[in-house]
């Protein structure tokens, strides 16, 4: 339901986030917040210290983010469970009663906190099975992490070497790449989505950042670590790829930022943290992105539509309105007793969310 004809303006549809980290503790209080305000969905990624490997673990983890909802804000956090080499199989019937909606796969060191993930995929398949039997979906990292594959090429070749047989062996169990970063990866889903006469079985997330972005960011004028994220930032060829496929209104494509917040200490560290901080004006950086291409009129299915229906969810019914106004985005934010700083933080935007 876009507001046309006017470009001033767009009121959409209240969308939903499919992948954010909203960590833990005192930083619920920041970071909550800012989702709360743009989105009435959230997939919530399960790497914690320690991760949320159980449906009890969930389900505590999600009260102590519906306590950080500020009064008068709808908002849903959606659980995810942290899938290990012994994630038991029945592990998954008590996910699902507890209102779980996916498990996530992290190749072990793939990114952050995942040092507890899979090593080798095959010694999941039972639980696997029992996934595709309840509906649970499968949430992936898509990287290998053998330090023969050069970094920016880890994504293409999990697609060959892990996902092609794993969706071979696993034909029903519904996957979604998580914030894919290259055209191999897009042309891949875009292909896939291509071949299915009926519901879809892989989608994919793209983030923002990945959409404005390329990797000549990381480094322009010094090393700028708040743009620094896994899998990295890619060379143009890549984000132009991604750009057309999230703004093509195919349905397998929706967004999901992976906003991934950290202490600006620890960014700016010696040895910084993987990750970029979009909650607070996501849908302002996705805007932009959309507004880049001349397709306002794509960004509703993306951010609103596609995602659920995916998933098997109700579309929202609440709106949002995006007004093209320029403003600045903070430079930081109080984590705790730390400060976080955000993606463009302290630069002009030109879409606001009022």
């Amino acid at each position: 339901m876009i507001n046309a004809p006017t470009t001033q303006t767009i009121t959409l549809t209240r969308p939903d986030d499919w992948h954010i980290h909203l960590r833990d503790g005192a930083a619920l209080q920041t970071v909550v917040p800012h989702t709360a305000a743009q989105f009435a969905r959230a997939i919530v990624m399960p790497n914690l210290k320690p991760p949320v490997t159980t449906a009890a673990q969930a389900t505590s983890y999600k009260a102590r983010i519906q306590a950080a909802i500020p009064v008068g804000m709808r908002f849903e956090p959606l659980m995810t469970l942290y899938l290990t080499d012994n994630t038991p199989p029945d592990e998954i019937a008590r996910a699902k009663g507890a209102g779980v909606v996916a498990l996530k796969l992290y190749p072990a060191g793939a990114t952050t906190n995942s040092d507890a993930g899979v090593t080798d995929i095959r010694k999941t398949y039972k639980t696997l099975e029992a996934m595709q039997k309840s509906g649970l979906l499968l949430l992936v990292h898509g990287e290998v992490t053998s330090p023969e594959i050069d970094l920016f090429d880890r994504e293409a070749a999990f697609i060959d070497q892990h996902l092609i047989p794993l969706r071979k062996d696993f034909p029903e169990l519904t996957i979604v790449m998580e914030h894919i970063t290259t055209k191999e990866a897009a042309d891949y889903v875009a292909g896939e989505a291509a071949s299915k006469t009926g519901k879809l079985t892989l989608g994919a997330t793209i983030t923002a950042q990945h959409l404005l972005y390329n990797r000549n960011a990381i480094f322009t004028g010094g090393v700028r670590p708040h743009y620094y994220c896994l899998p990295v930032l890619k060379r143009e060829t890549h984000r132009l790829a991604l750009l057309e496929a999230a703004t093509s209104g195919n349905p397998a494509f929706f967004l999901g930022t992976d906003s991934a917040p950290h202490a600006a200490h620890l960014k700016e560290h010696a040895v910084g943290c993987a990750g970029c901080y979009t909650a607070h004006a996501a849908m302002e950086l996705y805007a932009a992105a959309f507004d880049s291409v001349g397709k306002m009129d794509k960004l509703e299915g993306f951010a609103s539509f596609f995602g659920a229906d995916f998933y098997g969810l109700p579309r929202n019914t609440g709106t949002i309105t995006l007004k093209r106004e320029a403003w600045t985005a903070p430079e930081s934010f109080a984590f705790g007793e730390a400060l976080l700083k955000p993606l463009a933080g302290g630069e002009q935007l030109a879409w606001r969310f009022i």
